[in-house]
């Protein structure tokens, strides 16, 4: 097999069926040759080392299943980098594009070429927006300690990555759309197991057989069904965590966009959770405090919620807390800056994240080449420090 696509397969095809079971039939899955899984009545391809399960796609899954018999796996990686969810709205990025993206250097360079657009923004900047630091804000407050983590709806793998670099190993993701996980496997996290399916449908993931923690963040709005998402979260998590984060309000006026709730509709999906508003986490982040819990009928005015049941072990248990660098790693100035000028990378995201990111994102920096250097060098001084909370340095993959 050749090609980038082809060596992920071959690699990862054997270990891709531990722990699965078929969205069909749910008989468990078996490898049958390189980059296939059987169910005993039909296959399932594996590309890059992702199982792709997704179901209501039969044309699509024969068409990739046929690409990867024929010796062909970058073909098939062409056919599902071109799937995309229900919601996406955009053009379909031409065959030459798709191939080109098989080879592209940087996680720049991919988005663009698989025509992600607003999309391939969120992922690019993800690591200086105001729900980020809440997602850091919340996983520090209610780590995952030493247990499984599943990302539902995990995208580009922004969280799987955080969790690794801080010691955690046990990492699983499962996104719908097969080019969010492509870009995780080869840019983002590389190391996550990494599933393509759809959390409302039957999930493929049998449970780890232990406490689990669950998480699923500025995504849960999006989903149908979403009593059925949670109830399997909570029964994967067995007793563990589950961690509802970035959840849209329906109260507040105006384009909300995906199928939100109110407060008391999410607090119902989760019964007893601690919930926080997502501003307050955002805040408690760049001060370098805890957050405080609100009580639900505190939550009718804000934007977004977040909700954390059967919370896991207090924070400081384990590995390294997710919201202050971790020493040794290289930190750089934050790409949105140019020549020391913040500079938006759009309209859509200047109007969404703008008014909260400049909170901490300062409209002018100048860093001295000695800062530069601690930086780079991954020694967390106290100015270096104080920059990473702001995200004025960030600590990005290798291949931005």
């Amino acid at each position: 097999m050749k090609g980038p696509a082809g060596r992920a397969t071959a690699e990862g095809a054997a270990p891709a069926a531990a722990g699965l079971v078929s969205p069909g039939n749910g008989a468990p899955l078996r490898s049958c040759g390189p980059g296939l899984l059987s169910d005993g009545e039909r296959r399932w391809p594996v590309v890059a080392g992702i199982p792709w399960l997704r179901t209501g796609r039969e044309e699509l899954r024969e068409r990739a299943v046929r690409r990867i018999g024929e010796g062909d796996p970058d073909g098939a990686a062409l056919v599902l980098l071109a799937d995309t969810d229900d919601w996406w709205d955009g053009p379909v990025p031409s065959p030459g594009a798709l191939r080109a993206a098989l080879g592209a250097a940087t996680l720049r360079e991919a988005v663009t070429l698989l025509g992600m657009g607003r999309v391939g923004t969120y992922f690019l900047h993800r690591w200086s927006d105001p729900t980020w630091l809440a997602v850091l804000a919340l996983t520090a407050r209610h780590s995952p300690a030493g247990w499984p983590v599943l990302e539902l709806a995990c995208g580009a793998g922004h969280l799987l990555r955080e969790l690794h670099l801080r010691g955690h190993r046990d990492l699983t993701g499962i996104d719908v759309v097969f080019a969010k996980l492509w870009l995780a496997r080869r840019f983002v996290a590389p190391r996550a197991r990494l599933v393509c399916a759809d959390v409302t449908a039957p999930w493929p993931l049998l449970p780890p057989g232990r406490p689990a923690y669950v998480a699923c963040h500025d995504a849960l709005y999006f989903l149908p069904r979403k009593e059925e998402v949670v109830r399997r979260a909570v029964a994967y998590a067995a007793g563990g965590g589950v961690v509802l984060g970035h959840c849209h309000n329906a109260l507040l006026p105006g384009p909300v966009a995906g199928l939100p709730l109110d407060p008391a509709g999410w607090c119902a999906l989760l019964p007893g959770a601690v919930c926080y508003d997502d501003a307050d986490l955002t805040r408690a982040l760049l001060a370098g405090a805890p957050p405080r819990p609100r009580p639900p009928g505190e939550l009718a005015g804000c934007e977004a919620l977040a909700l954390v049941g059967a919370p896991p072990p207090p924070p400081g248990y384990g590995p390294r807390s997710p919201d202050r660098p971790v020493p040794g790693r290289p930190l750089r100035p934050n790409p949105l800056y140019h020549g020391g000028l913040l500079r938006w990378p759009g309209e859509r995201w200047r109007d969404e994240y703008g008014p909260g990111a400049r909170a901490y994102l300062p409209e002018r920096v100048a860093l001295s080449p000695a800062l530069l250097a601690d930086g780079r060098a991954g020694r967390v001084t106290p100015r270096v420090a104080g920059l990473a909370r702001r995200r004025v340095l960030l600590d990005l993959p290798e291949r931005w």
